[in-house]
């Protein structure tokens, strides 16, 4: 059995549930991920590149283009936001990322790119049905994700807000589908945003901890 076989085999069932070595290691890793994003770790990055990479196999599996699609963006804007937080224009005195607010023309682009991003992949997975067993939720997961990860590398507080809508769709889309093990981590996700938004909301509200060294 080569890697790839072993990872989409079954590891145990719980509940009746079938969960697969790919979803159970690829969401471990993802919500390290998070965990080392709220503490604004430039090591977030290298452990989502590493996620997307095992959760990219797991859905290309099952035939779920557009959420293996998503992995692909996630590798590309993990390789972009590592490269931008390494830069480090945008840390703080303490030696971790500095956090802000966005702007509110900043947050309609973001809106607007997510409701534009969202009707196009829509639209594609509408007309070719074979891309996705769920075109409009995997469409809205798939744009949400980019979303947030592009805030996230801009170090914009409400990447968080952005992750919160993307779970609130995760969770059922992950147990329709067979992936559990993927819904089980979408709700401890959902609490890991709220504890990391609170945290980078009050580093908003200490400038002097914030400010930039670059």
């Amino acid at each position: 059995m080569n890697a790839v076989s072993w990872l989409n085999s079954e590891a145990f069932t719980v509940f009746g549930q079938h969960i697969k070595w790919s979803d159970m290691i690829g969401n471990v890793i993802g919500l390290t991920a998070l965990a080392l994003g709220w503490r604004r770790s430039i090591w977030t990055w290298p452990a989502q590149l590493l996620s997307g990479a095992i959760l990219l196999i797991a859905f290309a599996s099952a035939h779920l283009s557009g959420s293996a699609g998503k992995q692909l963006v996630v590798i590309v804007v993990a390789l972009w936001g590592w490269w931008s937080w390494n830069r480090g224009k945008q840390q703080a005195q303490d030696g971790s990322i500095a956090v802000r607010f966005a702007t509110w023309r900043e947050r309609a682009v973001l809106i607007g790119a997510a409701a534009l991003g969202t009707l196009a992949v829509g639209g594609l997975f509408t007309a070719f049905p074979s891309l996705s067993w769920d075109p409009w939720p995997d469409a809205y997961i798939f744009v949400g994700t980019i979303v947030a990860m592009y805030a996230q590398a801009k170090g914009m507080v409400e990447f968080w807000f952005a992750w919160l809508l993307v779970d609130l769709v995760g969770v059922p889309l992950n147990f329709a589908n067979g992936f559990a093990f993927s819904g089980f981590v979408y709700i401890i996700y959902g609490a890991l945003v709220l504890w990391g938004m609170r945290d980078w909301w009050l580093r908003t509200r200490t400038p002097a901890l914030e400010g930039a060294t670059a």
